[in-house]
């Protein structure tokens, strides 16, 4: 049996505790600072109120003051903030990260510098530790296609586990695989986590459609725009798989699970989408920000305004050309400029004449 300690108990971390203790191994659960009251819960009732589901009875759950107790003897620990939380978390494993243990970070998103060179999370958090430390630390991620929801109700979930030693990422996928939770491993740990970071991008835009049918009074009709969200969605597929390859990964990643697959699950719903709803009903996103979504965390638009402007400079410094990634430069213009929703189509697909 090996045990588990996952700082961050939103319902995604909370719901992978699920297979893990399905197959015997020991699970604990700990709150950040803003996790209070979900801790709170688990402690008195044992049900994650986020989540809305009781958690399996092997998994124990520690309020952030108790950390240290819920790190000692952990063979795997789990990074369970979301991507505004990576240099708050990276502090913290400064003092409860041990050699010889295995970091699993399902935390997506990307840092850029101000001369536009990009950073995936685990770097962040690499960045932050001794590098004796690091060196000691085996670093993997889970990437694809996961609702947390659906993994909690045993619905089937494929995912991939990426790292950088086959042994460590056979450990993982064994503690975690069940009858509907599906594993496949690799190592191209690069450009699975660029895939993960960037598909966010794209989900924000899934939801213009709904927005400009709504604002045109047609969300009713028969014929509702598919041809529109299906063109945004290859684009952003193209735009994707051309940041693995920037990024110095595998561009065939971008196919699978990590990539596309996992931006089609994210573009089906969730406040990226809902974001752009509004702003397909022509609501400057300012105004979405400051009023209609005030207060909500929105990783999409984050990882907008950082890798949008991140191009901007890639551009003036001769890395890309001033051609690449036209619909996430548009994205940066829509959420950091209130650029109203002319789509550039004749930007797109610059292989085909």
């Amino acid at each position: 049996m090996a045990t588990m300690v996952v700082l961050g108990s939103g319902i995604m971390a909370t719901a992978l505790s699920f297979p893990v203790t399905e197959n015997g191994h020991e699970v604990r659960l700990v709150g950040t600072h803003l996790d209070r009251e979900i801790i709170d819960s688990i402690q008195k009732t044992g049900v994650h109120p986020n989540l809305g589901l009781k958690v399996n009875e092997n998994i124990k759950a520690y309020q952030l003051e108790d950390v240290a107790e819920a790190f000692e003897g952990a063979d795997v620990v789990m990074c369970g903030v979301n991507s505004f939380g990576i240099e708050w978390i990276a502090e913290q494993f400064k003092t409860l990260l041990k050699p010889g243990q295995k970091l699993l970070c399902v935390t997506k998103g990307m840092r850029a510098d101000e001369d536009g060179t990009l950073h995936l999370l685990p770097t962040i958090i690499q960045n932050a530790l001794p590098k004796e430390l690091v060196d000691q630390v085996s670093w993997n991620a889970i990437v694809g296609p996961s609702i947390a929801g659906e993994v909690a109700v045993h619905h089937d979930t494929c995912v991939v586990f990426c790292g950088h030693d086959q042994d460590d990422l056979d450990y993982l996928a064994d503690m975690f695989r069940t009858d509907y939770y599906h594993v496949w491993t690799s190592l191209d740990f690069v450009g699975h986590e660029t895939g993960a970071a960037t598909k966010n991008i794209y989900a924000f835009a899934a939801g213009f459609a709904k927005g400009m049918l709504e604002a045109a009074g047609k969300e009713n009709d028969k014929y509702v725009m598919y041809n529109y969200s299906s063109a945004v969605f290859a684009q952003g597929a193209k735009e994707l798989i051309h940041f693995i390859k920037l990024m110095g990964g595998d561009p065939n990643t971008g196919i699978g699970l990590g990539g596309v697959g996992d931006m089609f699950v994210t573009s089906m719903g969730g406040r990226n989408v809902k974001a752009g709803t509004f702003v397909g009903q022509g609501v400057p996103f300012s105004e979405v920000r400051s009023v209609h979504m005030k207060g909500v965390t929105l990783e999409g638009v984050a990882a907008i305004s950082v890798v949008g402007k991140a191009l901007r400079a890639l551009t003036k410094r001769g890395v890309i050309k001033e051609e690449d990634f036209p619909l996430c430069r548009f994205l940066y213009s829509v959420v950091e400029e209130d650029h109203p929703l002319e789509m550039p189509w004749d930007k797109f697909f610059a292989n085909l004449k």
